[in-house]
């Protein structure tokens, strides 16, 4: 039997000074996708080691979650790394709205765009791309050294190559740092504006301008 909509957004990844489930995260979903999407296998294993056994309901998947943050944060930045987004509510349609509640859930909306744009900072910066690609080029000018050296028997200017390595290792470390800043300062608006968010469909369903389950996304373009 699954849980209630309203629990499939409680406590898991929820802000410590919030209450009980206001997230953008849908743990139905998450349980769902975690249990038969392949993406989420080594996920699932994790689950199944906790839970001491091979075969979990999706109710005892969200049981786990909710008592092991480290499961959903598992399962947000996996979908980070392939450009799926942790944020399971659709923009409002404002058609359906009075004039009253139009002008805040023009502005949930834009949030909800600028939260999906920035997402991708969500991720820790030693596990992004950026950084791969980063090493992947210092690698390549390790090897192109290497090889005018050796192989073109160019000893007589190899001071002059390691000096070039050398300097694209600085500035490789320099790209770095401004790319991790880039990230954290990313990431620091996401959390806030992510508050804000959650805080603006509040207020419209507490005025009777939304109802929150009808904004929820329950499965993914991607998975389907």
């Amino acid at each position: 039997m699954t849980r209630p909509l309203q629990s499939s957004l409680n406590t898991a990844g929820a802000h410590p000074g919030r209450n009980k489930g206001e997230t953008l995260i849908h743990l139905e979903r998450v349980a769902l996708e975690i249990k038969n999407v392949g993406l989420y296998d080594l996920i699932l294993q994790d689950v199944q080691q906790i839970a001491g056994k091979k075969r979990l309901s999706e109710d005892e998947i969200i049981e786990i979650i909710q008592t092991h943050p480290e499961i959903l944060e598992a399962y947000k930045q996996l979908n980070v790394e392939y450009n799926i987004s942790n944020i399971h509510i659709r923009d409002i349609d404002l058609a359906t709205l009075d004039e009253a509640c139009k002008e805040e859930a023009k502005a949930v909306n834009a949030n909800l765009a600028r939260l999906r744009e920035i997402e991708k900072y969500t991720l820790d910066f030693e596990q992004s791309a950026t950084l791969v690609i980063i090493f992947s080029v210092e690698f390549f000018v390790l090897f192109s050294v290497q090889y005018f050296i050796v192989l073109l028997d160019l000893k007589t200017w190899q001071w002059w190559i390691y000096g070039f390595f050398a300097l694209s290792i600085v500035a490789a470390y320099i790209y770095a740092k401004k790319e991790q800043k880039k990230y954290a300062h990313f990431s620091a608006e996401y959390e806030t504006l992510y508050e804000k968010t959650l805080k603006m469909i509040d207020r419209l369903e507490e005025n009777g301008c939304i109802k929150r389950a009808d904004l929820i996304i329950a499965e993914c373009e991607e998975h389907v």
